[in-house]
This record gives C-alpha cells, structure tokens and sequence, in this order.
C-alpha cells in the first residue's frame, strides 16, 4: 500500500501489515497505547524513541483518530493473542518443563 502521508506506512509482512511509523516497526498501535492507556503525551513517546519525531507520534495520533475502528480492533486482537501466548506458558506441560529446567539447573 506504500506511505500514507510521509510519516505511516503499511507494508504487507513487516508488523503484520499494520499501520507503522515510517522507516520503523514502531506500530500506530503502539503509540495510541502509550498516549491513550499510559497517558504519556507526544513529546514523552518522541523522548523515548529518540528515532522517531515529534511529527511522526502526532501523525500516528491523527491516523488513529481517522481509523477509530481499525485500530481499536488492531489493539483488542493485540491483547487477546497476548493473553493465549500467556495461558499457553502457564499451561500444565510448559509448568512441568520449567520445573525440570530449574531442577536440572540446580544440579550444575
């Protein structure tokens, strides 16, 4: 799909195809979550990401607010596939590996 405007692009296959910082694998997603959850304002999220610009975070932001929808959807099937990953490592077989680890990790 290429950039939209010069500061978010998509790319089939890099963040799986989702709105980007231009240039990076910093997700529109990403900055909506550090903005709106975390409250950190734009000039906080340019600081910790020294590669991107202010116009970029403020760009993502109004990318944002022209796709409500996608990006909500974007961020809730974000965090449902973070929470299977973390069900999956609490199940019983993964319980039991990291008991032999650390049991066999002892021994050294």
């Amino acid at each position: 799909m290429g950039k939209i405007k010069p500061h978010i692009e998509i790319t089939p296959g890099i963040c799986g195809g989702k709105p980007r910082i231009a240039g990076h694998r910093i997700r529109v997603q990403d900055i909506v979550i550090l903005h709106d959850k975390m409250g950190k304002d734009p000039y906080e999220i340019a600081n910790d990401y020294p590669s991107i610009t202010l116009a970029d975070v403020y760009a993502a932001l109004v990318y944002y607010l022209d796709n409500l929808e996608e990006i909500r959807q974007d961020i809730v099937e974000s965090e449902r596939l973070e929470d299977e990953m973390r069900a999956k490592t609490h199940s019983p077989l993964m319980q039991k590996i990291a008991e032999w680890n650390q049991n066999h990790a002892s021994n050294d």
